[in-house]
């Protein structure tokens, strides 16, 4: 079924504006206050250890929400359906939400798609208090510059600076991408093109498929990001307590072709890479299981952790915390003033314990804990 877009203009501002100050860290930074008010149904959004100090880019900062085109809802939960939630995504431009003053989930009965002719800023903040479901059932979000029925805008769809999505102060929950075979993984979100941020976001119990040598991404998929720049990760959880952890057969948390990633003062934790025989799959085996939190695959591309934690996590085959591949060895790995402990499982760590990779991959260390 292809949603109706519709463009609703109401002057309501829900959410928070980027504002200019110190963060902690070096450098100063802006500050990323987090509007969760629902602590009951999870750990809140981001690292709350101390060693969460990193300042954030101003790039990485929440996107300005105080004139949306949509407000989704109108003041109260039943207003706040997935009919209105899809047609939104489908409408582009910023996206908030009025379901009260209580915590709301709402469960997906489609999957929202975002049209790459809506932007050029697509932005979805949910006020700290809501959350987005799949219903164990279908993926969350999907959003691809290279499939014509989201429009084709640019002759290089796999290198264009839009759509500019960013999502914000929302959790998903029981997204489920099992199904997909064209476009697997990423079972809450999934992304091709454009440029992806994510700020002060929740990801529970959302799958892929459990096995495939490099589906992966139980939360979040990305590919083809502009100009190679990186996907923020800002103050987010993915798991977070027993319970609650992602599941795929690669990455746990997220997973990437070929895409860079900043990660900055968040936390993965009990999610689990649950394939088996690693990519390219062994003889007789259906392949994956690398990668319990995070699983980097491509070329010249860098993963970069500030002020981040990622434990408990789990895999069958290689790096029970990070599995990152350049494959034509250009690529690195940057770990500053993050904890990387208690995870489980796999083999191959030529060089850190809990991450695989190429032995001549650079992994840079500061101030940080791996063990």
């Amino acid at each position: 079924m292809t949603p109706t877009r519709t463009r609703t203009l109401i002057p309501i501002t829900l959410g928070l504006t980027l504002a200019a100050c110190g963060a902690g860290g070096d450098g100063g930074g802006v500050d990323v206050e987090n509007p969760l008010t629902d602590p009951e149904s999870g750990p809140p959004a981001g690292n709350s250890n101390d060693e969460a100090t990193c300042a954030i880019p101003a790039a990485a900062g929440l996107a300005d929400v105080s004139n949306p085109r949509t407000v989704v809802g109108d003041g109260t939960p039943e207003g706040c359906t997935s009919q209105r939630v899809v047609e939104a995504v489908a409408g582009g431009g910023v996206i908030t939400f009025d379901c009260g003053p209580d915590p709301v989930t709402i469960t997906l009965e489609e999957t929202a798609k975002v049209f790459n002719d809506t932007g050029p800023e697509v932005v979805i903040d949910g006020g700290g208090r809501v959350t987005l479901s799949g219903g164990g059932a279908r993926r969350i979000l999907y959003m691809n510059t290279c499939d014509q029925a989201q429009v084709w805008t640019t002759p290089s769809c796999d290198d264009q600076d839009h759509p500019r999505l960013t999502l914000q102060n929302l959790t998903f929950v029981d997204g489920n991408s099992s199904a997909q075979a064209e476009h697997d993984g990423g079972g809450a979100v999934w992304v091709r093109g454009g440029q992806l941020k994510l700020v002060n976001t929740r990801f529970f119990n959302n799958v892929c498929a459990d096995t495939g040598p490099d589906v992966g991404g139980a939360a979040v998929r990305v590919f083809d990001q502009y100009q190679d720049r990186p996907v923020y990760v800002v103050n987010s959880t993915f798991g977070g307590e027993e319970g609650l952890g992602n599941r795929c057969s690669n990455g746990g948390g997220i997973s990437s072709i070929g895409v860079s990633w900043t990660i900055i003062n968040s936390l993965f934790s009990h999610n689990r890479a649950v394939g088996d025989g690693g990519n390219p799959a062994q003889e007789g085996t259906p392949g994956g299981g690398s990668g319990g939190a995070i699983y980097n695959d491509g070329n010249q591309m860098t993963l970069s952790l500030c002020g981040t934690r990622i434990e408990y996590n789990e895999v069958v085959q290689h790096g029970s915390a990070i599995f990152f591949v350049s494959n034509d060895r250009t690529g690195d790995v940057r770990i500053d003033r993050s904890v990387i402990s208690g995870n489980e499982g796999g083999s191959w760590y030529p060089t850190r314990p809990q991450i695989s990779g190429h032995a001549e991959t650079p992994i840079e260390v500061t101030d940080s804990v791996i063990e």
